[in-house]
């Protein structure tokens, strides 16, 4: 009987000594490609757990350096905190002698000069709590005695609720924007003479705060999908109570200027391909995940039948790269790894020099990333069959074979960014709030977690202070005013937050 050993067919009870010459040169073929295998899991386990987390590379050869500019020269007069902070509050404190001292010569009593020596420093005061003690006052007729009015109360998030406007914004800002788990906020409050503030309250408050702000998660949404390049990814959320799935996924999807999340128990394509069926866009920039490619066949047949442009899919270089650049930093770093990074090296030195230009002179930059593509695609065809398709190299080489399509779209289009980082920037805010706060303890806390990340990471996309815009985005609800995105509260002319 004869026992198949992957390619290799071998006597059951064969030994060393009795195997022929092709036998062991076949065995000991298939035990280096396994051993290498092996060694290429052991490195990228070692490396995800004690290795550094930047892939920014190292300097080419200290030789061909540059030298070192010469040290700016230090300016005369330092720069006072009223000029470096100028939209802080100036508080004066004037010093002077409880007594008048005496003159050090003559021994006479001294008068104020009128002068004065001045200085500069930052300080800051100790958050205050106070309970609002609130009294309406009540009119009655003095004619009739049949009717008794009471003046109006003030419009609020909660409605004969025990926090204010501001504490609401205040706390679910803290935990969605500053990423302070609630506990802590509270903790926080009893160091400033508040103890005994109850987060699960405050928990609730800002789930109350999410509905109230559902119509401007919408325009956001849609300002979202009305692009032609649109950004997506998603990453796992925890379900830590309220639904039998544990496992949920946290969407994010993004243009330019907006960004919008959604909860789903699911990382189905399905979520992605109903955003898709509501976008204008027609470049879908994504990872490899096979999800965005069943969603993106979906919207196209749809299309179709609408007679509308198809969605390309764009892929991202960060996760080509990615790939090469573990292979050069193996234990055994491999040196045709280390010609594609440098390739790649290339390619992002021309995208960094393209930043701030017009369409036509990216296009012209773009352009000029075309040779290293080729050369790094001549290199993988030439070069997959040298190694396993399980290794670290070839598993590089095929993948960037498989979407060089799509990873080089960007190159004929200004609008599509080189790779999807963008978008995983978007998710590093819930990523860290996950670790901190472990998930969310039911449905409406995932509803709300994705509406106030939606506000917030679109407040930052467009320089806007967050506190600034819920405080205005409540201020119009109230008065019943038309409701603005981030970005529009930017470009509104009486916008002083910069």
């Amino acid at each position: 009987m004869r026992v198949k050993l992957s390619k290799i067919e071998l006597p059951e009870d064969a030994t060393i000594e009795a195997l022929n010459h092709d036998d062991l040169v076949a065995l000991a073929k298939l035990w280096r490609v396994k051993i290498s295998e092996y060694q290429s899991i052991l490195f990228r386990v070692r490396r995800s757990l004690y290795g550094r987390k930047s892939e920014r590379s190292e300097p080419a050869d200290s030789t061909s350096k540059e030298p070192p500019a010469p040290p700016k020269p230090r300016s005369d007069t330092k720069k006072r905190p009223s000029d470096r902070y100028p939209d802080a509050p100036i508080r004066e404190d004037k010093r002077n002698f409880v007594e008048a001292p005496n003159c050090g010569l003559c021994g006479c009593a001294m008068s104020d000069s009128g002068m004065t020596e001045d200085s500069e420093y930052l300080d800051v005061q100790t958050r205050e709590f106070t309970v609002v003690q609130q009294k309406r006052h009540k009119h009655r007729c003095h004619s009739c005695h049949g009717s008794i009015v009471t003046a109006p109360a003030p419009p609020r998030v909660t409605p004969g609720g025990s926090y204010s406007d501001d504490l609401i914004i205040d706390a679910t800002l803290s935990k969605y924007c500053d990423l302070i788990p609630m506990e802590r906020y509270c903790q926080m409050a009893a160091r400033s003479g508040l103890p005994g503030l109850p987060p699960h309250s405050l928990i609730q408050a800002s789930f109350t705060l999410a509905d109230y702000l559902k119509e401007v998660y919408q325009l956001i949404k849609a300002e979202t999908l009305a692009t032609s390049v649109l950004l997506a990814d998603e990453t796992p959320h925890r379900m830590l109570e309220g639904d039998a799935k544990k496992r949920w996924y946290l969407w994010g999807f993004a243009n330019q200027h907006a960004a919008f999340f959604e909860c789903h128990d699911t990382r189905s394509g399905d979520v992605s391909t109903d955003v898709l069926a509501a976008s204008t866009c027609a470049v879908l920039l994504t990872d490899a995940f096979c999800g965005y490619k069943k969603s993106i066949k979906a919207a196209n047949a749809m299309r179709v039948d609408k007679g509308l442009t198809p969605i390309r899919a764009a892929y991202c270089n960060a996760h080509a790269r990615r790939r090469f650049y573990s292979g050069s930093k193996e234990e055994e770093p491999s040196v045709d790894a280390a010609i594609i990074v440098k390739l790649y090296q290339e390619i992002y030195r021309l995208n960094a020099e393209s930043r701030g230009l017009s369409d036509a002179d990216i296009l012209q930059k773009q352009a000029e990333m075309v040779p290293y593509f080729e050369a790094i695609k001549i290199e993988a065809e030439s070069k997959i069959d040298s190694y396993s398709s399980k290794s670290t190299m070839g598993s590089a080489y095929s993948y960037f074979l498989k979407y060089y399509e799509g990873l080089t779209l960007f190159i004929t289009n200004p609008l599509v960014p080189i790779d999807n980082n963008p978008a995983e920037r978007l998710l590093r805010s819930p990523v860290v709030g996950r670790k901190t706060w472990y998930g969310t303890h039911s449905k409406a806390g995932a509803e709300a977690a994705a509406v106030h990340f939606s506000i917030v990471e679109t407040c930052k996309m467009n320089g806007v202070n967050p506190r600034e815009y819920y405080a205005d985005a409540v201020a119009r609800i109230h008065g019943k005013r038309g409701l603005i995105t981030p970005r529009q509260f930017r470009d509104s002319p009486n916008n002083d937050s910069g």
